[in-house]
């Protein structure tokens, strides 16, 4: 059985840093554990499946409440190592996420992801997962 973990300490995040970065790398390693406590502050958890002493895949959602969603958790970040994927992590995250909102009493779970052919697995694995198309996500540059 895959354990997933929780990000709990700076070494944690050490772990993370090569599979958040595939994500996002524009976090360059001179700002990385600044972004990412600041993200952990600010309502936020990450959890990780281990390989080899690093990360293999990760997710970062936060949790909230608004007048539109009501309780709600919306995954901002599912990211795994390129030499990893294909072996089930991301599916084991976001499992893992769905039963956390189960038993935390959450009534839905969000998600974005960008739409490009690169995105393809990613989008059949979150229709797999019976997430449906509900919006398009608009946003402008200031």
């Amino acid at each position: 059985m895959t354990n997933v973990q929780i990000v709990k300490t700076e070494g944690d995040m050490e772990k993370c840093r090569r599979a958040i970065q595939a994500l996002r790398p524009q976090l360059g390693d001179d700002i990385y554990l600044e972004a990412v406590k600041k993200t952990l502050a600010d309502n936020r958890q990450i959890i990780f499946i281990e390989e080899n002493g690093e990360a293999a895949a990760v997710a970062v959602f936060e949790t909230g409440y608004n007048l539109f969603r009501g309780n709600y958790i919306y995954i901002d970040d599912l990211s795994t190592l390129p030499e990893q994927r294909g072996k089930g992590y991301a599916g084991i995250l976001i499992d893992w996420i769905l039963d956390y909102a189960k038993k935390e009493g959450y009534a839905q779970v969000h998600l974005d992801s960008g739409v490009s052919e690169a995105r393809t697995n990613a989008h059949r694995l979150y229709l797999n997962k019976r997430f449906q198309v509900t919006s398009l996500h608009f946003v402008t540059n200031i």
